[in-house]
């Protein structure tokens, strides 16, 4: 769907800022949808659940989100990195996550996605996250038939035959990840095992589940949740009833303690994040400084990867997490409605210097030569990527090479020094999806340089699509004669890896 970002309130409230793909804003239909569940979402408030505090108005494009952010791990990295849970912690989590589910039900609710990358594993108790959006993504009434709604590996039966899924799902999903906290894997693969889609479906339809290694006490629970039929299975408070016995001792005393010691480093380090991304305080006489634009998604509708075998824990790959020595956050636009002037933030790992701000003390950024792109970065540079030919031609394009062509002249800090034109075919159409835009230096700094594109237009002349302004590219040059796009820029899956002088 899109891309989250770690962002702060100007008074320093941290925030997780979910960005929709510019093609699926752009669409009619979803953006009346999105705009629907997020105030669906809205009505879900409860201890294990993150508040939405601001979204997109209606017509923006891209459309984002902003909830509340927790400092903790999923229970999906917990499990790979550490391994299964107790017995006492994953009843625990059982009985945390159905009394959220009662919440989430008495506000009319259906999650629809329930999985361990949507558990967050915090200090004091657990978090559900993500509510609506694979529904607003994928709901059968409003997509097309055939199209399979949440994630595999934790799907019930009735979401796999694409049929209208209600809060029995939930159900079946929660139990689908008890048996995963406990065995690392989802009930319909075997350790290790790697099926492809359909076969994986097909299970859930047809095949019992396997629940070697779970617990005993859980068993005949996770076995009743789990049954075929939605009829059959017990209702979240059910759940919630049956688990309630032996709580008394809470969260905390029955997670492992390294969980715990993880929660306050990730607390300690968000704390440390946004203390050093604090803006300075206004001095009456000044100005404040101009904000400067989100990141937007990339210039051209961006293809989907090629979707691996699941794994045996029956979950996608994530992408990976903001790395965390950002030492600045690029200050966006202020965001209105329920939070007041939220300001987003998008944290990328290099320190950016906003064009004539320089450092907190004032100085010029270091190895800037005065701000001005240095001579061995002049000229044209140009490499071609594979494109995403295997794409599902729904939510992503199908495209197959994807060249880039970046010219680069001479020029300071906050003046035009280039171009980069991309050229990318649509498998089905034969249309160039490609942008062309013109650069505006933004930092330089060592070997790196950040790139903004204030103007952008399609490359074919007779194409109808627009290309989104603002895009932010960042470019390291590792080598002589060899340019590597950076992953905190708008770099689009199937693009160039790298980037080499032309003669």
């Amino acid at each position: 769907m899109g891309e989250v970002f770690l962002a702060r309130t100007a008074s320093g409230r941290a925030l997780a800022v979910k960005t929709v793909h510019r093609e699926l804003s752009q669409d009619a239909d979803f953006a009346q949808r999105f705009d629907r569940e997020i105030r669906t979402s809205d009505r879900v408030r409860c201890a294990w659940t993150v508040s939405v505090v601001d979204f997109s108005p209606p017509g923006a494009s891209p459309q984002w989100l902003a909830t509340e952010y927790v400092p903790a791990p999923s229970l999906g990295d917990w499990v790979r990195r550490q391994g299964p849970l107790e017995a006492a912690a994953a009843s625990r989590l059982g009985w945390e996550l159905s009394t959220a589910l009662v919440s989430v039900r008495a506000a009319g609710v259906v999650h629809r996605d329930i999985k361990p990358a949507n558990v967050l594993l915090g200090a004091e108790r657990p978090f559900l996250i993500d509510f609506g959006i694979a529904r607003t993504v994928r709901d059968p009434r409003h997509t097309r038939t055939g199209t399979v709604i949440g994630t595999p590996g934790f799907l019930a039966p009735e979401q796999a035959t694409c049929s209208v899924a209600g809060a029995a799902a939930d159900v079946f999903s929660l139990a689908a990840v008890l048996v995963y906290a406990a065995t690392g894997r989802s009930p319909f693969l075997a350790a290790d095992e790697e099926l492809d889609l359909p076969a994986l479906l097909y299970r859930i339809v047809h095949d019992e589940p396997r629940l070697d290694g779970v617990h005993e006490a859980l068993l005949p629970l996770v076995r009743e949740c789990l049954a075929k039929d939605p009829e059959q299975r017990p209702s979240a408070a059910d759940v919630a009833a049956r688990l309630a016995g032996g709580q008394e001792d809470g969260w905390g005393a029955v997670v492992p303690p390294r969980l715990v010691a993880e929660a306050g480093r990730r607390e300690a380090e968000l704390r440390q994040l946004l203390t050093a991304s604090r803006p300075p305080a206004h001095t009456p006489g000044t100005h404040e400084p101009t904000p400067t634009p989100t990141p937007t998604p990339t210039p051209v509708p961006e293809p989907a990867p090629h979707l691996p075998p699941y794994p045996a824990d029956g979950t996608t790959p994530s992408s990976p997490a903001p790395s965390s020595n950002a030492k600045a956050l690029l200050r966006s636009r202020g965001a209105g409605a329920a939070a007041g002037a939220v300001v987003v933030a998008a944290a990328v790992a290099l320190a950016v210097a906003l064009p004539g701000r320089g450092d907190a003390d004032g100085a010029a950024p270091h190895g800037s030569s005065a701000g001005a792109l240095p001579a061995a970065w002049t000229g044209t540079w140009a490499g071609t990527g594979p494109g995403t030919p295997d794409a599902n031609g729904i939510s992503r394009a199908r495209t197959g090479a994807f060249a880039v062509t970046v010219t680069l002249n001479g020029g300071a800090v906050g003046e035009l020094v280039g171009r980069q034109v991309s050229d990318v075919k649509e498998v089905a159409t034969g249309l160039n999806l490609g942008c062309t835009e013109a650069l505006q230096l933004r930092q330089i700094r060592g070997n790196n340089a950040v790139f903004e594109a204030v103007t952008s237009h399609p490359t074919d002349p007779a194409a109808v699509f627009d290309c989104p302004r603002g895009n932010l590219y960042v470019l390291t040059m590792a080598e002589a004669d060899r340019l590597t796009p950076e992953s905190e820029g708008a770099q689009s899956a199937g693009a160039p890896a790298a980037l080499t002088r032309r003669p």
